[in-house]
C-alpha cells in the first residue's frame, strides 16, 4: 500500500482497514506458527502498512 493512496481515504476507511489488517496479520501468525505460512515477507508487509494507517491517523489528530 502506498503512502499517497492512504491519504486520499478518509478517516473511517482508514480505520477499518487498520482493523482488517490487524484480522490479517493475526491469520498470517496463526499460519506462522503452525508453519503453513508461504509468504514470510507479508507479516512485515503487513505490520508496515498498520504503521502507515496509524501515523496517517494520529497526524490528522494532532492536526486538529
Amino acid at each position: 500500500m502506498k503512502i499517497q493512496q492512504c491519504r486520499e481515504m478518509s478517516r473511517d476507511e482508514l480505520e477499518s482497514t487498520v482493523q482488517e489488517l490487524q484480522k490479517r496479520l493475526f491469520e498470517l501468525r496463526t499460519q506462522a506458527v503452525t508453519e503453513t505460512l508461504e509468504n514470510s515477507k507479508a507479516m512485515r508487509n503487513a505490520k508496515r502498512d498498520i504503521a502507515r494507517l496509524k501515523t496517517i491517523l494520529r497526524e490528522r489528530a494532532k492536526a486538529e
